[in-house]
């Protein structure tokens, strides 16, 4: 509380009381939007990302925040951060086509399921309107969806430190995972390691905008590659 000429005045147990309620009122929140959050896209309801940016949007308007608030921060180095994550990308492309895609092939006896997709081959209009799909809703919207909204409501439910932050990034990964059920379990999994992968370059650069680039790029290579060749899984 201020008095008139702008200098704080105390009130006993005044402040302490109502900074206590405020913060048990906004964890109490915190809880309903993540469980509201699980639900939606656990049982996958009407499309679950758009389910979340208008939680979202409605989340920062009731507590009055910024959008910088969910980690959408402006990188201090963009251009370097955009060469960083392109090539961070590309590795990650040929770790998963090599390694992670051929090991949970085998081991679940299944293959992902890419037949959304088998259409793609040759089809330079598909291409286009897939790509502009992948950087809008997919690498913009699910970004914000789940590594800014999501990610930062769950990690606020949890203890400070870094174990905090890997049980959140586990979560909300797995919910990831869980939102490309249409892949088969193959695809889930995979999904659920690219969510990981996009949370750990959010948190690297301090910036949900390497996470996007990092989903844009991914899904670009991916499109690119049904393009020439066709549906591609495990190289062994």
């Amino acid at each position: 509380m201020r008095g008139d000429a702008g200098v704080p005045v105390s009130v006993p147990g005044g402040s302490a009381t109502g900074s206590s309620s405020r913060h048990r009122l906004l964890e109490a929140a915190t809880a309903l939007e993540v469980t509201l959050a699980v639900v939606a896209v656990v049982l996958d309801l009407l499309v679950p990302t758009l389910v979340l940016l208008a939680m979202t949007i409605v989340s920062i308007a009731v507590r009055r925040q910024p959008l910088a608030s969910l980690g959408l921060h402006r990188p201090a180095h963009a251009r370097l951060m955009v060469a960083q994550v392109l090539a961070l990308s590309l590795l990650w492309t040929a770790l998963t086509s090599g390694l992670f895609m051929p090991v949970v092939e085998h081991l679940s006896g299944q293959r992902q399921d890419l037949g959304v997709f088998a259409d793609v081959e040759g089809n330079l209009a598909l291409l286009g309107v897939l790509l502009i799909a992948s950087w809008t809703l997919a690498a913009i919207g699910e970004e914000v969806a789940y590594r800014g909204y999501l990610l930062t409501r769950v990690r606020q439910l949890l203890p400070a430190g870094a174990l905090g932050s890997l049980v959140a990034v586990a979560a909300v990964s797995l919910l990831f995972g869980l939102a490309h059920t249409e892949q088969g379990l193959v695809g889930v999994v995979l999904a659920s390691l690219d969510a990981a992968y996009f949370a750990s370059l959010r948190y690297r650069f301090a910036t949900v905008w390497a996470s996007v680039l990092a989903h844009g790029f991914n899904n670009t290579i991916g499109l690119l590659t049904f393009f020439v060749v066709g549906s591609v899984h495990g190289l062994w």
